[in-house]
């Protein structure tokens, strides 16, 4: 009997989409309904066509092409669309090479390319470290799927001369610059030079681009990293990515790109950026700026605001640089040619940006600390206890100049003393807790080194000291401080009957105890005797928020660092004053293995 008519407005290959869904396990009754035909009909495709004797592997095929073809058609794609679209693309290829070898003929090297045709002729070997069109336009096309708005505004003023730009934390930044830079290095050829104050944090950016090239099979190697790619000639010269942290002294001779991480975080700006300008003398190359903001008193400040130009300037050249977050907010050149742009995690949040719950954050962080970590505001340290600029000099490559630690280690510090501090939360609703691991000096007039550093919240006097035995399992203390107020009476009560901490010591808060405390960090500090990894940005913002403040009466001076809703909480100042109190004032007697201060 011949197939029934089939509808006049019957869509266009409906017996195409007939067979894909009854593969999927559809029946005849439920596909007609779905696609508004006969049954009849259906079951007529059905037969004529065999749909129940074809293979696996044409079942498997036509559902992969659907799904392709979905995605493809796509007019706004994501990250993820264009990852699924390359493993759909080997996975219908793979299925390809099963039909090749399933057919008269097919052999094993069909199935397995390492494996070939033993009478093929010798095969080129890959390129290292290189791209194909296909790949370079694949990850173009992942990194520009992937951009929140804040990052388009980056992209779009990609071809300014200096882009110089005041983030909130973690919005993503490192992650943009060393995508912005790969794809730039394939496409154009230009050298990438990324600089950061350690070689952690210059290798942040080298784990980023590994990551991104394998997302189109490409696996990189190599420092400085050499890039070729199939859409710049053969001859040319391969491009070539840098990584510097402390070593950036033997890269003058270098030139190219380059991108200046957290830029006012780092001791010897002026020399830094001497250097960093040095590399992109010619006007080819671009200079990009990027961070969170700290005080206003360091070096980079004037360069942010146009106040070190103007140093240098006759009065008539003198420019006047509006760096309201107003003006800012959509990025703009100013009169000196640099293109500055402010993002807030506020700004952040409108442009796309969902990894936050900003109310959180705000509960987790005093005004002053959020304003300045995540509103870009700057710190005025004219008022604090401590000098940001002191603060910073302390700052140093572990990774690189602390040979005899691991901090990867199950024993970072070997079995050798160590020393610890620990400022207790006030209760749930109240401030952060902190924990500090120090190593004490080696010899008299030595080096306080900060290993490690921890913040909590949400945790009662128990977890508290659960949390301080943990890590401190790992070392040999000899020495903890414990702020013995409030909730810390309770957590140092515990402390002192454990067998793993040595040397737990109360610490009774009075006004002589806390200027003594002050007094002891700041002549530590002066004296360049405290050391931590450059990365550990809140310790230094712990520390510009203790404050000089009049007591009750009036009548004298303390040191305040306000806690839930003050000006700041400083916990891990605290916790590491409570270290450094152990060792006396003068710092000429042989450290005591315990103190108690009432």
């Amino acid at each position: 009997m011949p197939a029934p008519p089939l509808p006049a407005c019957l869509p266009f290959d409906a017996r195409r989409q007939a067979r894909g869904l009854y593969w999927r396990g559809w029946s005849v009754t439920q596909i007609a309904d779905e696609l508004s035909l006969k049954r009849p009909t259906v079951e007529s495709w059905k037969r004529r066509d065999r749909w129940d004797e074809a293979p696996s592997i044409r079942k498997l095929e036509d559902c992969l092409e659907v799904r392709l073809m979905t995605l493809v058609a796509k007019e706004k794609k994501a990250g993820d669309d264009y990852k699924e679209i390359d493993l759909l693309g080997r996975q219908i290829a793979t299925l390809a090479r099963v039909r090749r070898y399933q057919a008269p003929g097919g052999h094993e090297g069909d199935l397995n390319e390492k494996v070939g045709n033993r009478n093929a002729g010798e095969k080129k070997k890959a390129r290292k470290n290189h791209f194909t069109a296909e790949q370079a336009a694949r990850l173009r096309a992942i990194f520009e799927g992937q951009l929140y708005g804040y990052q388009e505004t980056w992209f779009a003023n990609l071809s300014q001369r200096t882009r110089m730009i005041l983030k909130s934390r973690q919005i993503g930044a490192t992650y943009y610059f060393a995508f912005e830079a790969l794809i730039d290095a394939i496409e154009t050829g230009r050298n990438q030079i990324f600089l950061s104050a350690s070689k952690a944090q210059a290798h942040q950016f080298r784990s980023y681009i590994v990551g991104f090239a394998k997302l189109v099979g490409v696996t990189l190697t190599g420092d400085p990293m050499c890039i070729t790619s199939a859409l710049r000639p053969e001859e040319e010269a391969a491009a070539e990515l840098h990584f510097l942290g402390t070593n950036f002294r033997t890269a003058q001779g270098r030139h190219g790109n380059f991108y200046f991480d957290e830029f006012f975080w780092v001791h010897s700006f002026e020399a830094l950026n001497k250097v960093a300008s040095g590399m992109a003398t010619h006007k080819k190359w671009r200079k990009t700026y990027f961070s969170t903001p700290s005080t206003i008193a360091h070096p980079a400040h004037p360069y942010w605001t146009g106040e070190r130009r103007n140093r240098r300037a006759r009065k008539e050249e003198r420019v006047e640089i509006d760096v309201s977050h107003a003006a800012l907010r959509q990025g703009a050149v100013g009169p000196d040619r640099v293109w500055r742009h402010i993002v807030t995690i506020h700004d952040a949040e409108a442009a796309g940006c969902d990894l936050f719950d900003i109310d959180e954050l705000k509960d987790e962080y005093a005004p002053d600390e959020f304003a300045n970590l995540f509103g870009c505001e700057f710190v005025d340290d004219s008022l604090s206890a401590f000098k940001f600029n002191e603060l910073v000099r302390c700052g140093c490559d572990s990774l690189v100049e602390w040979t005899d630690c691991d901090p990867e280690g199950a024993r970072p510090y070997g079995t050798r003393a160590v020393w610890a501090g620990y400022d207790p939360q006030e209760s749930e609703e109240g401030d952060n807790a902190a924990l500090v691991i120090m190593a004490p000096p080696a010899a008299q007039g030595g080096t306080f080194r900060v290993l490690e550093r921890h913040q909590l919240r949400g945790l009662d006097f128990e977890q508290q000291a659960a949390f301080i035995e943990a890590v401190c399992a790992r070392y040999t203390v000899t020495y903890m401080g414990v702020d013995a107020t409030g909730v810390g009476a309770a957590v140092y009560q515990l402390l002192a009957k454990s067998a793993a901490i040595g040397g737990v010591t109360k610490i009774e808060y009075s006004l002589e105890v806390k200027a003594a405390m002050i007094m002891k960090a700041q002549n530590v500090i002066r004296r360049g005797r405290l050391a931590f990894d450059v990365a550990m940005i809140d310790l230094i913002s712990a520390f510009v928020s203790i404050k000089k403040a009049l007591t009750a009466s009036g009548r004298g001076i303390t040191f305040k660092a306000g806690r839930a809703g003050g000006d700041g909480h400083a916990d891990l100042a605290w916790a590491a004053m409570h270290i450094l109190i152990n060792e006396p004032l003068d710092g000429k007697q042989a450290p005591k293995a315990s103190m108690e201060i009432c």
